[in-house]
């Protein structure tokens, strides 16, 4: 177990949806708890945002390294290009993180009845659960399991993984599903560190999304309310509690955490 000061040690570190929001704040959070020699992956859409991201970082820690992962994870090639990314990192690292970051709210002006549509279901479910499932397992091929090599996978979750919330109904499964195959995944494989990290209410592009387009009247009130009385929760609040929870590493692998928890 490390203390809450060590960091990292060299680092292997792959943050996918890197380019904004939580992704973005994370980045600029783990950076300064990398050793020298160490890499960070930032895997986004926007290869500008990204571009931006990686200029910032490499004026503040000029002794990482820092790729730049311009992909769309809902496909196998974007998937396969992230993965391509971090075949050539140095292999006498001490961890290996993955951040599986990166969704979408989906659709939350509809309700259930009203999507009838398969291959929108698909597209929706291939960005937000497959593209997580497969990503982990190619990182976990890429980087095996080794002496002196603590190889650690957090989802990013939500309260939604375990509470139906009207009209979410995508996003409601897709946390779901996620949290249930990390799950399974710290079954199959004790020596991996599996977390489903649920970051509270933030205040983000997502949640302005959640209080303008829910068709669900109370919902998209109380997430009115919440951002005009200062409830929601700054990225780096939330991040700051992630880090204490990896480095302090007292989890039980495949456990659902919520910031409110902590």
């Amino acid at each position: 177990m490390m203390s809450a000061a060590s960091g990292f040690g060299k680092a292997l570190v792959i943050i996918t949806g890197a380019s904004k929001g939580f992704g973005r704040a994370l980045a600029l959070s783990i950076a300064p708890r990398m050793a020298s020699g160490s890499a960070l992956i930032l895997a986004a859409r926007s290869d500008d945002l990204l571009q931006q991201l990686k200029a910032d970082l490499s004026r503040a820690h000029p002794a990482l390294t820092l790729r730049c992962v311009a992909a769309d994870l809902s496909c196998q090639a974007g998937v396969e290009s992230v993965i391509a990314a971090i075949t050539h990192t140095d292999p006498g690292i001490d961890h290996l993180l993955l951040f599986n970051n990166a969704a979408s709210l989906g659709d939350v002006s509809r309700f259930c009845g009203d999507f009838t549509d398969v291959d929108e279901v698909n597209s929706y479910l291939s960005l937000n659960v497959s593209s997580a499932l497969c990503l982990t397992a190619g990182v976990l091929r890429v980087v095996p399991r080794r002496s002196g090599l603590t190889r650690v996978v957090v989802n990013i979750s939500s309260l939604c993984a375990l509470r139906p919330f009207p009209s979410w109904g995508l996003y409601c499964s897709g946390k779901a599903a996620r949290d249930m195959l990390f799950r399974v995944l710290a079954e199959e494989e004790p020596e991996l560190r599996v977390l489903n990290y649920a970051p509270g209410p933030l205040d983000t592009d997502m949640q302005l999304q959640a209080r303008s387009s829910s068709a669900d009247d109370a919902l998209r009130n109380s997430f009115s309310v919440m951002h005009a009385q200062g409830q929601l929760l700054t990225c780096d609040q939330s991040i700051s509690k992630l880090m204490q929870v990896l480095l302090e590493d007292k989890y039980a692998s495949g456990a659902h955490l919520d910031f409110y928890d902590l």
